[in-house]
């Protein structure tokens, strides 16, 4: 990619790569460019400009960190309901970024995938998407997933409707129905739950975001407004990632005497 990263950002990189385990799947809540606008004088498409900025640099640092999935929450189904005017220049941003970056994603191994309700998206957004993700659907070193007009709830209810109509059918029966079904009927079914969010600009909500994907999920929540967002703040949230003891509805206790048997076995 175009190098954003600078020589500490590098070495911070191998740092936290060497300190401990760098999450699989990331999930990031951009929030925070209008704020940063305001703050600044500007309108607020100049905070989701500057936004687009710090998406480059975030994955740069993820392809770097060995992440394999970054799923960024770039326009959700609520946010059609902001002023017509703010829509039109948000989606003839993603058009636009998806011109200047499709190349540069492929040409360093990233795939672009997208999930959401992509009927509601314009033409010309739903063009550029198909062309980018034609052109990088068979790269392996990160997976980029934009998720453009979506939902959790949204999501839930349309992995509803599939399985209800494949119970009509007689594909499957009701009892049968799982945890493992329903995650192979959601927009994500491709790809492991992120292991952590982060979200941007400090409020402390979800905002319907992954609502079945990150039942496990680590959160970390940072007050810096995305415009501002950096390597570094990226690392920190990793950083406090390795800290924490990830337990899964088990106590403590049981993780050690997992780990020692794992050891034995080694």
């Amino acid at each position: 990619m175009k190098k954003i990263l600078t020589d500490k950002d590098f070495n911070n990189i191998e740092e936290v790569k060497n300190s401990g385990l760098v999450p699989k799947h990331i999930a990031i809540i951009m929030d925070g460019n209008g704020r940063w606008a305001k703050m600044n004088g500007l309108p607020r498409v100049a905070g989701h400009k500057k936004g687009v900025k710090t998406v480059r640099e975030i994955v740069e640092a993820c392809v770097n960190l060995g992440v394999k999935y970054l799923t960024l929450y770039t326009f959700s189904t609520e946010n059609w309901q902001r002023p017509k005017n703010e829509v039109s220049t948000l989606m003839r941003l993603i058009v636009k970024s998806l011109k200047d970056e499709t190349d540069e994603l492929h040409k360093n191994n990233i795939r672009l995938t997208s999930i959401g309700n992509s009927e509601m998206l314009p033409h010309e957004v739903k063009e550029e998407l198909e062309e980018a993700f034609e052109k990088t659907k068979m790269n392996t070193k990160m997976t980029l997933n934009l998720a453009l007009s979506y939902s959790g709830r949204w999501e839930l209810t349309n992995a509803i409707k599939l399985i209800s109509q494949k119970v009509k059918n007689g594909n499957i029966e009701v009892e049968n129905i799982s945890e493992e079904i329903v995650s192979r009927h959601l927009n994500t079914s491709e790809m492991p739950d992120p292991e952590l969010v982060i979200r941007s600009g400090g409020e402390m909500r979800i905002s319907n975001f992954l609502l079945w994907q990150i039942a496990y999920s680590e959160i970390f929540v940072t007050e810096v407004l995305w415009p501002k967002f950096k390597t570094s703040n990226l690392i920190e949230a990793i950083k406090e990632f390795q800290k924490r003891e990830r337990r899964f509805g088990l106590v403590s206790e049981q993780i050690n005497d997992d780990k020692k048997k794992i050891g034995e076995n080694d």
